[in-house]
């Protein structure tokens, strides 16, 4: 389904460093995607295994502890940059000029710092099962099979990481367009009506027939 904003491009150095980081988040979510894909084979082979070779897969709540951050946190930049996040559209849709970007300049920055803070306190909970002297590096281990915990606990601060960086460009964005007055700045979600997003969907259906 098409999203419910789109972004605007230009040559400005925002733009520019918008398309940039859209890149490094387009490999987040492919590697987010895959690691669905994944999840969904461990469940065939843990479930097909003990029903009909008496075989489970060892280990499989291990597993998906290792691949949730890869599911839940690297793909969260990626909604984020073109609005397809929890947004309260009804809501933005009824503001306009610099009552709009002021309203978005000030949830942006306050979702920045909340990550931010939370950049810092995931950083800190990697460091606590990290350890260069430790077998594995591990300070920590599943219970079942025991595998190091580190390498899914350090996937959050680098995720919430990109993700302060795209907060980052989307509050200059917004305080850029505030105090220009822009109607159509670049590198911010904006939001469409209901005709707009009707004809992107009748287009994601005519490009994919």
């Amino acid at each position: 389904m098409a999203g419910n904003a789109s972004i605007l491009e230009d040559h400005s150095l925002l733009s520019k460093l918008d398309k940039n980081l859209l890149k490094i988040e387009k490999a987040f979510a492919l590697i987010s995607g895959l690691a669905i894909f994944s999840l969904m084979v461990l469940a065939v082979r843990s479930v097909g295994g003990r029903e009909f070779f008496e075989w489970p897969l060892s280990g499989y709540v291990d597993w998906i502890m290792q691949l949730m951050p890869l599911i839940a946190i690297l793909a969260v930049s990626f909604a984020m940059r073109d609005g397809t996040h929890i947004r309260m559209d009804i809501f933005v849709s009824q503001l306009s000029g610099r009552l709009l970007w002021t309203f978005e300049l000030i949830t942006t920055s306050i979702v920045l710092i909340l990550m931010l803070l939370l950049v810092w306190g995931s950083w800190s909970h990697f460091d606590r099962a990290f350890d260069w002297n430790a077998p594995f590096f591990s300070r920590d281990s599943t219970i079942d099979i025991g595998l190091p915990i580190w390498p899914s606990k350090i996937l959050v601060p680098i995720g919430f990481a990109i993700l302060c960086l795209r907060l980052s460009i989307q509050s200059y964005g917004y305080a850029h367009a505030l105090i220009f007055g822009l109607s159509k700045p670049v590198g911010v979600p904006l939001v469409r009506d209901a005709a707009a997003q009707a004809a992107a969907e009748a287009d994601n259906l005519i490009n994919k027939g």
